[in-house]
C-alpha cells in the first residue's frame, strides 16, 4: 500500500458530513506540521452549524537579498463529504474503505479526499528531496464546500486579504478528469446567479376570469421571451450563458381559483462575457415590457473566473503530460467550486483531480490506478514551480 493510498484510505474512514470536518483536518495538519508549516484553524458559522477551516502555511528557505522573492502556491480543497443516501444500498459501508476490483470505494474516494492525500505526499516527497527550494507552500481546506459554502473558503480567503497575504497559484483538487486522471483540468468556472421572482395577479373564482387576474397567464408570454433570449455568445473558454427554471409554484391547490401569486425560481450560469448587473437589467427589462407587477430577489452564488495559459496551466499541462503522456483537455464546464472565491484573491486559479464518474453517487469509487499518477502529477508542478 502506497503513502498516499493508506492516507486516502485514512480520510475516508473519517465520516465527515458536512458541516463536521471528523478530524480530517487535524490529520492534515500532524503530518504539515514536522515539515515547517505553520497550521491555523479559522472556526466559523453559527453553533449548531459550525465549520472547521486550515490554513497552513510553509514559507520558503531564506535567499539571498538579490533573489527575487518567492513564489506562493496554494493547494485548495475540502474535507467535507455529501449525505451517503441509504446505507443499504451500498455494497459496503461508505466510510469504511473497500477494495474491489482494483478501485477503492467509499464516499469521498472521488470527491475529495484522494486528492487531499495526493496534496500532502506530494508535498512531502517534494520538501524530502528539496527542503531549500525557493517556494512558499500552502493548503487551505474547509469542511463547508458541498454545504452552503458561507463560512467555508470565502471566510478564509476575506481572512487572507484582510491581512495582505499574497497567493501566486492556486490548484484546486476537485475531481476533473473524464477517463483518466490528468485528462481534463478545469481553468475556470461559470458564474451561477439565482432569481425568486413573485408576479403578482388578483386570485378569484376559476369560472368569473373578469374579475381577477390570472398572474400564470400574465407571466407566460414574458417567460416565452425569456427562454428564447441569446444571453451573450460565449467565448473560447465558455459555453453562452444560459437562463433555466427550476420551479413555479402557483395556486391554492383547488381547481376553482385563479391564484393571486405565482413564484417562478430560474437560474443564471453566465459566462465571463456577462456580468450579474447586465443580466439583472436585461432581465427586468423584459418583465416590465410585459407589464408585470412583480417582487425579484436576486442571489449571486458565484462570479465567473477564468485563468488563461501562462505559468501556471502550462506547468499542470507539462506535469500532465510527463506523468501520463496525455495532452490535457482545458475545460469550463461543470458547476460551481471553491474556485471562485479564491480565484478574487488569487490571479492563477486551475482545478485538477481525479475521475468524477462516481462523485456524489452510491458505491462512489476511484481506480486504484490513479491514485498515485494524481500525486506524482501535483509534485511535478512543484518541483516546475521551483526551477
Amino acid at each position: 500500500m502506497t503513502r498516499t493510498l493508506q492516507l486516502t484510505e485514512q480520510l475516508i474512514s473519517l465520516p465527515s458530513l458536512t458541516p463536521d470536518d471528523a478530524g480530517c483536518q487535524a490529520l492534515i495538519a500532524a503530518r504539515l506540521q514536522p515539515l515547517g508549516f505553520v497550521c491555523e484553524t479559522l472556526e466559523s458559522g453559527p453553533a449548531d452549524f459550525r465549520v472547521t477551516n486550515l490554513w497552513a502555511k510553509r514559507p520558503a528557505a531564506p535567499a539571498n537579498t538579490s533573489s527575487p522573492a518567492p513564489k506562493t502556491i496554494v493547494f485548495a480543497g475540502h474535507t467535507d463529504v455529501v449525505p451517503t443516501g441509504p446505507v443499504t444500498q451500498w455494497t459496503s459501508d461508505p466510510f469504511t474503505p473497500t477494495h474491489r476490483d482494483g478501485k477503492l470505494y467509499g464516499r469521498g474516494a472521488s470527491d475529495m479526499k484522494t486528492s487531499l492525500a495526493a496534496f500532502v505526499v506530494a508535498i512531502e516527497e517534494f520538501l524530502a528531496a528539496q527542503p531549500q527550494a525557493p517556494l512558499n507552500i500552502a493548503l487551505l481546506l474547509t469542511s463547508d464546500e458541498e454545504g452552503p459554502a458561507v463560512d467555508g473558503t470565502v471566510v478564509v480567503c476575506e481572512t487572507l486579504k484582510a491581512r495582505g497575504e499574497t497567493l501566486d497559484y492556486c490548484i484546486v483538487g476537485e475531481p476533473t478528469s473524464v477517463q483518466r486522471t490528468g485528462d481534463m483540468i478545469k481553468n475556470g468556472r461559470r458564474g451561477t446567479m439565482s432569481g425568486k421572482l413573485t408576479v403578482k395577479g388578483v386570485q378569484g373564482h376559476i369560472a368569473y376570469p373578469q374579475l381577477a387576474k390570472n398572474p400564470i397567464h400574465l407571466f407566460a408570454p414574458a417567460m416565452a421571451e425569456l427562454a428564447g433570449i441569446e444571453w451573450d455568445h460565449g467565448n473560447a473558454f465558455f459555453q453562452p450563458t444560459t437562463w433555466q427554471i427550476s420551479n413555479i409554484h402557483g395556486g391554492t391547490g383547488a381547481s376553482n381559483v385563479i391564484p393571486g401569486t405565482v413564484l417562478v425560481d430560474f437560474n443564471f450560469r453566465f459566462s465571463t462575457e456577462s456580468t450579474p448587473e447586465s443580466l439583472q437589467q436585461r432581465l427586468s427589462a423584459v418583465l416590465d415590457k410585459h407589464g408585470l407587477e412583480y417582487e425579484l430577489a436576486w442571489t449571486i452564488g458565484g462570479r465567473p473566473f477564468l485563468t488563461t495559459p501562462g505559468t501556471l496551466v502550462n506547468t499542470v499541462r507539462e506535469a500532465i503530460r510527463d506523468e501520463t503522456g496525455l495532452e490535457t483537455e482545458l475545460s469550463t464546464t461543470g458547476g460551481t467550486s471553491d474556485g471562485r472565491f479564491i480565484a478574487q484573491i488569487c490571479p492563477q486559479v486551475i482545478e485538477l483531480g481525479p475521475t468524477n464518474a462516481t462523485i456524489h453517487k452510491i458505491d462512489e469509487h476511484i481506480p486504484v490506478t490513479d491514485i498515485e499518477p494524481l500525486k506524482n502529477i501535483y509534485r511535478r508542478v512543484l518541483e516546475k514551480l521551483a526551477a
